[in-house]
């Protein structure tokens, strides 16, 4: 057996734990790394569940698997022709793509702040005018409802995305403080006019449905998580317009990577936004834009005094 170098024993001594402060060291490190595996075991477990699926309890104690996301997104898959568009809130575009098979008008790839502020402006706006966009653009709306983190809670953000762009949703105030609800649910007259509150309480708050001209109720999951309407009236020119790869807007010819395009009969929406430069746009050459900036402090300051 070959002998290490007295050199090498000498370097080796120096990683021992033979030594008192070396053995204290080394002992943490055993404790540390055990209590690691531990917790790396226990959080593993906790995210193995699917996300969209998760147990739950009734009041008399039984447990239950919630299965409403899946089972909504299998129903699209289902029961929707294959061009179907869906209109959700951006962070379902993933889920309702891979599981429902169907085109989505955004989803966390969505890098175009003015296009989810336009998504936000419909769903947050008046219901008439919100079908008068929403009749261009989709055949299905795709709400999560069931409260939580549901997206009327989310709906507040949804305007001051909006705001953000079409500066007439909110006038004045970047916080967006007249769209909202009180401690006790009672929304202010701006939310009760919206599309969100309409399709969310349809038929399930007193005196609240949508319209039945606008939109028609189409399924309702088991526990009320998820609900999707079909958008009455639909422009055929413009789904025609949206689906002719000559309207489509592609780095190369053939290309998978196209954006879209509004079909001309929003043109009256789109000239009315204003490009907003986030703090966050690291990836952009853009010039500094003041207006944007000044707006930005706005924000954060009344935001701070609401606190």
């Amino acid at each position: 057996m070959k002998r290490l170098s007295p050199w090498w024993r000498h370097s080796m001594s120096r990683f021992t734990c033979a030594r008192p402060v070396q053995s204290s060291f080394c002992l943490a490190a055993f404790f540390f790394a055990s209590d690691f595996v531990q917790y790396s075991i226990r959080v593993g477990k906790a995210m193995s569940q699917p996300s969209i699926m998760f147990k739950s309890r009734l009041s008399n104690g039984e447990e239950i698997i919630v299965d409403d996301y899946r089972e909504a997104y299998w129903w699209l898959r289902d029961n929707t022709p294959l061009d179907s568009r869906i209109m959700a809130w951006w962070d379902y575009g993933y889920q309702i793509n891979g599981l429902a098979n169907r085109t989505t008008l955004a989803d966390g790839n969505t890098w175009n702040h003015e296009h989810i502020a336009t998504l936000g402006r419909c769903l947050t706006g008046e219901e008439k005018m919100a079908h008068g966009i929403a009749r261009h653009l989709a055949d299905f709306v795709l709400i999560w409802a069931g409260g939580g983190g549901d997206d009327l809670a989310k709906s507040p953000h949804m305007a001051r995305i909006a705001n953000s762009v079409y500066r007439d949703v909110c006038p004045g105030d970047p916080t967006c403080k007249m769209f909202g609800a009180d401690r006790q649910g009672n929304p202010t007259p701006m939310m009760a006019k919206s599309l969100l509150w309409k399709l969310h309480g349809h038929n399930h708050k007193n005196n609240v449905t949508a319209d039945p001209e606008l939109f028609e109720e189409a399924y309702s999951s088991k526990h009320g998580l998820v609900r999707i309407f079909r958008v009455l009236n639909i422009s055929e020119e413009s789904k025609r317009w949206a689906a002719d790869p000559a309207n489509w807007k592609c780095d190369a010819p053939g290309s998978w990577y196209c954006e879209g395009q509004y079909p001309p009969a929003l043109s009256w929406l789109i000239q009315q936004r204003r490009a907003f430069q986030q703090l966050e746009d690291f990836n952009t050459k853009r010039k500094v834009d003041k207006e944007a900036e000044e707006y930005q402090k706005e924000y954060h300051a009344r935001m701070d005094k609401s606190r």
